[in-house]
């Protein structure tokens, strides 16, 4: 573990998001982290087809909504 040093408002950002998303400040930047790595690796992919794809890795069955 290490300490990244960040911007007061990105850090606010981060705990505004965290509460929203049901995670940490530190959970919420690593995931912020992750996508933005795999975005800048895959810059064809939209960020909902990064999130499926890491659902598949992890094994994860997603049930698709259906519009009524």
């Amino acid at each position: 573990m290490g300490i990244v040093k960040i911007d007061d408002e990105l850090h606010e950002e981060a705990r505004r998001a965290s509460t929203v998303m049901c995670r940490s400040i530190n959970a919420q930047a690593e995931f912020w982290m992750k996508i933005g790595m795999l975005a800048e690796a895959n810059p064809t992919l939209s960020f909902n087809r990064i999130v499926e794809m890491q659902f598949a890795a992890a094994d994860v069955r997603l049930t698709r909504a259906v519009a009524a």
